[in-house]
């Protein structure tokens, strides 16, 4: 059987992040793969976006809708798949977050967002296989101005280090060209 493996690849806003995870899961394997997809289409440029996305995947993979209770869809996944591509953490994040009607307990906030990120590494290390996380880096900018803004970048610097801490592999991709950062 084989054993687990967790790759976390990270970027700016259209890095190339997504286009490296998906060109590294083709070249893991070449059997069915799993798309597990984070996003919520709520406007035209979302559904655009996520067209985009579908387009560059051909039959070889099988896709899992999961904005909430990703841990499922990577436990489901892995009946069909070798290779998942969890397409991604920061949406996920996003999906987290607006489910708060106040940001004004932050401690809440994050020991939930722990809980629910422990869910997706112990999901992660039980299957046989190899998932590969995808998520943006947003803290290398500025504070930002509102505390929405600034909530959502530290919920997406503990969950990017708490996976970073469990991937063998981690790779940060800069205008399209990846750089190890961990292996």
């Amino acid at each position: 059987m084989m054993m687990s493996k967790i790759i976390l690849v990270t970027g700016g806003a259209r890095s190339g992040k997504s286009t490296f995870a998906e060109k590294l899961a083709l070249d893991l394997t070449n059997n069915n793969k799993a798309y597990i997809a984070t996003a919520q289409i709520f406007d035209d440029e979302m559904a655009q976006r996520v067209k985009l996305h579908q387009a560059r995947r051909n039959k070889t993979w099988v896709t899992f809708e999961a904005p909430f209770e990703a841990e499922k869809a990577i436990e489901e996944s892995n009946k069909i798949a070798d290779v998942i591509l969890f397409d991604c953490m920061t949406i996920y994040i996003s999906n987290f977050l607006c489910a708060y009607e106040s940001l004004d307990d932050i401690d809440s906030i994050n020991a939930e967002l722990k809980n629910i990120i422990n869910k997706l590494i112990k999901a992660a290390k039980r299957i046989s296989g190899t998932i590969i996380f995808v998520t943006n880096e947003v803290g290398a900018g500025i504070v930002p101005e509102n505390k929405l803004a600034r909530v959502f970048r530290d919920c997406a610097g503990i969950a990017n280090q708490m996976i970073a801490a469990e991937a063998a592999e981690v790779y940060l991709v800069v205008c399209g060209i990846p750089v190890t950062v961990k292996k």
